[in-house]
């Protein structure tokens, strides 16, 4: 795989991370660098760790991955995105901004990285470095997931709770893309 296809494939990786991203500074509202570094580590090593996981796992992992992938994604996004529209709808506020904690972030970092898996197994059936590709993607969904969590954040500050029912929308509309994207066949 050359250096295009591989800028690419980041990029594509990267923009449900960017997404959620741009979500979580909305939620966030007054984003410091620390959330937005928190994020981007999140995203970043879930999106660099998932292709290195499914290259080594291989093709014979592919055909179990490829049948639930889009369901998990599909369930963890929406159950997030519903959440978010309630409490923007109740005016809830969050306490102790529990929104860059782990239990807050780790559900969104395997949601947006399972194709990151998928496409570790495409890359064990293409050959290269794994390990070079694995580091690229994670660097460009940090740099979108931090991008994401500032460009949010102004958002946030600017729309209060109608810009979180928004974030919250675009995370079911993220989910319902995906699995509908694999329910038809990867359109």
């Amino acid at each position: 795989m050359g250096l295009l296809e591989l800028f690419l494939l980041a990029v594509g990786l990267s923009m449900d991370a960017f997404a959620v991203s741009i979500c979580k500074g909305i939620s966030i509202g007054r984003a410091k660098i620390r959330h937005a570094l928190i994020a981007g580590l999140w995203f970043g090593a879930f999106q660099a760790l998932m292709p290195a996981i499914g290259f080594f796992l291989g093709v014979q992992f592919e055909r179990y991955i490829q049948t639930v992938d889009h369901w998990i994604a599909f369930l963890l996004l929406a159950m997030i995105g519903i959440n978010m529209i309630r409490e923007g709808v109740r005016g809830e506020e969050e306490e102790s901004d529990p929104s860059v904690s782990a239990r807050a972030m780790f559900p969104l970092a395997v949601a947006t990285s399972i194709d990151a898996l998928a496409s570790g197994v495409a890359l064990s059936a293409a050959g290269g470095d794994i390990l070079w590709a694995a580091l690229f993607i994670g660097l460009m969904t940090f740099s979108f997931s931090f991008a994401g969590v500032k460009a949010g954040s102004g958002l946030g500050s600017a729309f209060g709770a109608k810009a979180q029912i928004a974030g919250g929308a675009v995370l079911c509309i993220i989910g319902l893309r995906i699995l509908i994207q694999h329910l038809l066949g990867g359109i």
